[in-house]
């Protein structure tokens, strides 16, 4: 089976002008996803009915986040603002729990074609589903999101296993703290049925083998930023006796690239 995590920025870049993260999710042609950051727009675009649709797949969607966001923005030939990370990017906008700073509110005022919705967390697939449900982890207190879990039990030529989808929190809002959680509620699903962890973690392999041990990393490729990779802090890993078929990175205009492996239940 192939098995694709692939944060999606709410299908627009770091100016607001919308993406093809969509049809690239679609050409990824892969049997389990794990989508960070997707969109479900009040009145508009519903990313999780559409890829359902076009992909005949089912599954469960967290919101984390309530917001606004921008397509019809306008900016140079990089994918964000050089200076998103500290005075806010163009394209998505909350306010939920923390208020927008006062550069942010006089650039909103502008802005024309901006969609309220819904950004959060989803799990797709087209095998057969045993159980899913969303299991919330707490906010913590410098994060302007909340997080969640999804936990799959999904079955494949007659064998049951897990996947777990992750979206975590930058280590600089003390996401350590959601992993030790994660750590927690994985030890109580059947340790006799096998698992796949994947998602945006925000963070490297070496850091994660110390808070999260015990997994295997089912591919090793750069996924941030997309256009020049440096890192990867998205992940799948794998617990049980899982075979790696293969596995790569791929651009798929988000600020991320998708982390797609090839695997098999030996």
């Amino acid at each position: 089976m192939r098995v694709a995590t692939f944060n999606l920025h709410a299908g627009v870049d770091g100016w607001g002008r919308p993406t093809r993260v969509l049809d690239h999710v679609v050409d990824l042609d892969a049997d389990v996803l794990i989508l960070p950051e997707l969109w479900r727009g009040d009145a508009g675009d519903d990313f999780f009915e559409e890829l359902g649709s076009r992909l005949g797949m089912r599954g469960d969607f967290a919101p984390l986040a309530t917001g606004e966001r921008v397509t019809s923005g306008a900016g140079g030939r990089s994918w964000q603002p050089r200076l998103a990370h500290f005075t806010g990017e163009h394209g998505l906008y909350f306010d939920e729990h923390r208020s927008l700073t006062k550069t942010q509110r006089l650039r909103r005022r502008g802005l024309e074609d901006v969609e309220h919705g819904q950004w959060g967390l989803a799990l797709l697939t087209r095998l057969e589903i045993e159980e899913i449900h969303v299991e919330s982890l707490p906010r913590l207190p410098r994060e302007k999101v909340r997080r969640a879990l999804i936990v799959a039990r999904l079955r494949d030529e007659g064998r049951s296993f897990y996947v777990v989808a992750v979206h975590g929190a930058h280590l600089s809002h003390g996401s350590y703290r959601q992993y030790r959680r994660i750590r927690d509620f994985v030890a109580t699903l059947d340790p006799s049925i096998p698992i796949l962890l994947g998602g945006d973690f925000n963070s490297w392999r070496p850091l994660l083998r110390v808070l999260l041990p015990g997994w295997r990393s089912l591919v090793r490729a750069r996924t941030w930023p997309a256009r020049r990779p440096h890192s990867q802090i998205d992940h799948l890993f794998a617990r049980g006796p899982w075979e790696s078929l293969g596995g790569f990175a791929s651009d798929g205009g988000s600020d991320h690239r998708a982390l797609i492996a090839d695997v098999r239940l030996a």
